[in-house]
């Protein structure tokens, strides 16, 4: 059990953070119901970036989350690295061994579209690496919570219940939950070869790691192109720390663990989650030769 920073209890913490997150739920689902209305659509809509849009509820929740852990925890040693404070200040600099990696709004083009696969993503890193994580995905009533040791899923009204991960363990047998908004051509071609039982789309990383700690799923494989934009530390943090402690696993294509804090805080390369933790290793063999023996992608 790590310790946390100085004045800071993991049981109030998390309670304190429940509240955060149903707070920022309420806005989130305020904005997604004005969407509906093609006029308010524009007034929501802060930029004209179709590949990367900004909402007001990005920015509302942005500040709200970000105010309330500043209220509420003054002093503390930690540091909040934010995706919507990165776009307008590209200079997060931090010595501090703990970080909050927050993304207030997981899945925009998802939000805008109205498909309900949007989620908030926060995690709280211990030297790069996550350690608590909530994941809320609102239209869903569902927060996922972890406190470093196990993971459970929580609705609005209290009620909880536990991750169900399946242990499918080959290949061929599992359900692939991929994008929606962000699919590529070698993508496609490697779920083609792999011949998945089941290909499920969705957007949000938050909400496709929750549908594998739910047993909606078995495996997400996320691909970036070469010279192309890449996901980042906030796409992952909250949403590794939720499936590492649930029994999952998420690695690059070689088993190695995410490294958060690098340049431009990229995640990179051919990255693999799974719900079984046990068989992930060999699974990532199995798709690396795939992509070998087919000329895929540059490994």
């Amino acid at each position: 059990m790590v310790n946390l920073p100085s004045g800071v209890d993991i049981n109030n913490l998390i309670d304190d953070l429940r509240i955060f997150s149903w707070e920022a739920a309420d806005i989130l689902l305020y904005y997604s119901k004005l969407l509906e209305d093609s006029q308010a659509k524009r007034n929501i809509l802060q930029n004209n970036n179709e590949n990367d849009p900004v909402t007001l509820a990005d920015l509302k929740v942005n500040e709200l989350i970000i105010k309330r852990i500043n209220e509420k925890y003054k002093n503390i040693n930690w540091d909040i690295l934010s995706e919507e404070n990165v776009k307008t200040s590209n200079n997060f600099v931090t010595k501090n061994d703990w970080i909050w990696v927050f993304d207030p709004l997981d899945g925009t083009k998802d939000f805008i579209q109205g498909t309900g696969n949007y989620a908030m993503h926060l995690a709280l890193n211990f030297k790069q690496k996550p350690y608590l994580g909530f994941v809320l995905i609102p239209e869903k009533n569902q927060l996922w919570i972890t406190d470093g040791e196990k993971t459970w899923c929580e609705k609005r009204d209290g009620s909880k219940h536990k991750p169900n991960l399946l242990n499918n363990k080959n290949l061929k047998d599992m359900t692939l939950v991929t994008s929606k908004n962000h699919r590529n051509e070698i993508l496609r071609k490697l779920i083609q070869k792999i011949n998945f039982c089941k290909v499920e789309i969705m957007g949000s990383i938050g909400c496709k790691i929750a549908s594998i700690v739910n047993g909606e799923s078995d495996i997400y494989i996320c691909l970036s192109l070469l010279g192309k934009s890449s996901p980042k530390d906030w796409d992952f943090a909250a949403p590794e720390s939720i499936l590492k402690a649930a029994g999952g696993a998420i690695t690059n294509l070689n088993n190695q663990e995410l490294t958060y804090g690098q340049k431009s805080f990229h995640q990179g390369g051919v990255i693999v989650a799974t719900g079984n933790r046990n068989t992930h290793e060999s699974i990532c063999l199995e798709i690396k030769k795939i992509i070998d023996d087919n000329g895929i992608y540059p490994l």
